[in-house]
């Protein structure tokens, strides 16, 4: 490259050479030519990477780097390596099956470079679900949503329930590492959401745009293997290590402010569901249905609570 890049794209693969050519071709079609991409191959084999690499245009091949390891050390400690390897000012996880719409780092960079926003941590492109199947040595799209549609902004409030946005999406700060360190790579999932989480207890972010997706998150429902999505595929991993951490961010509360507020809220939510059970039983009540129908919806809402 004859100037220092602006962004560093980090992609993670593993045996998945179709999902990294794709990967490549979605980073080399950016109208923002200023990157520099770094592959981290998690312990996969070589020969496939450097072929991908080999492909891609000669003007952007020097731009393109690949760590090969060994073996596998996992999705945290690869993404870390890429950012350790890259130099630019600003990042981005480019996940292998994922794609871009051609602007997206484009209008990231023109965001993160307006003065008014020099104090944001990065900024988040709305990003479409892509649900695909395979088909032969392609991919069958099956239908395509906006995710998360309906959030205004991505706050704390409503990351605390689970993650709004995934790494396809966001555009930010390497500065951002330097205050609250790098993905936590004790994590084997869920180490974006963990890293977001400090992140908007700062400050909320922002949307390149209200309604245009330009980051494009590709799932493959009931797929396993090569072709899973972690988010699907490694399911319990994400519930098991969604729980550790709120239950570590409860037990530091308790320690720092007593238990008090985190009694009488379990208890009043409690309270509350109860409520809005008994009232829709009321309503189902009015129906006349038959005895056995109603005594199923009653134990049915007695499990949910716990009870």
């Amino acid at each position: 490259m004859t100037t220092e890049p602006r962004v560093a794209v980090v992609v993670r693969t593993k045996d998945r050479p179709r999902f990294l050519a794709r990967a490549l071709s979605s980073i080399t079609a950016q109208t923002l030519e200023d990157w520099e991409c770094v592959i981290v191959n998690d312990g996969g084999a070589t020969a496939p990477v450097d072929e991908a690499i080999a492909r891609v245009p000669e003007r952007f091949r020097d731009r393109v780097r690949v760590l090969h390891r060994q073996r596998s050390h996992g999705r945290w400690v690869s993404a870390n390596a890429g950012v350790l390897a890259s130099t630019a000012d600003l990042l981005v996880l480019h996940d292998d099956d994922d794609t871009w719409h051609p602007e997206f780092l484009e209008r990231a960079v023109a965001y993160l470079d307006a003065p008014e926003n020099a104090d944001r941590a990065g900024v988040v492109s709305r990003i479409e679900l892509v649900r695909e199947e395979p088909d032969g040595d392609d991919f069958r799209v099956l239908e395509r949503e906006l995710w998360e549609a309906q959030l205004p902004m991505p706050t704390l409030a409503d990351e605390l329930l689970y993650n709004r946005f995934v790494p396809i999406g966001f555009v930010y700060r390497r500065s951002a590492h330097e205050r609250h360190g790098l993905y936590d790579e004790a994590l084997p999932v869920i180490g974006d959401w963990d890293f977001y989480l400090k992140l908007l207890r700062e400050a909320p972010l922002e949307y390149l745009d209200d309604t245009t997706p330009y980051a494009y998150w590709h799932q493959r429902p009931g797929q396993g293997g090569a072709h899973g999505n972690s988010v699907i595929a490694a399911g319990r991993d994400h519930r098991l290590h969604d729980a550790r951490i709120r239950d570590e961010a409860l037990r530091a509360y308790v320690r720092d402010n007593g238990d008090g507020l985190v009694l009488f809220l379990s208890k009043m939510i409690d309270d509350r569901i109860r409520e809005s059970e008994e009232r829709i039983i009321r309503e189902v009540e009015r129906y006349s249905l038959p005895e056995r129908t109603l005594r199923t919806l009653k134990r049915l809402a007695r499990r949910a609570r716990g009870a």
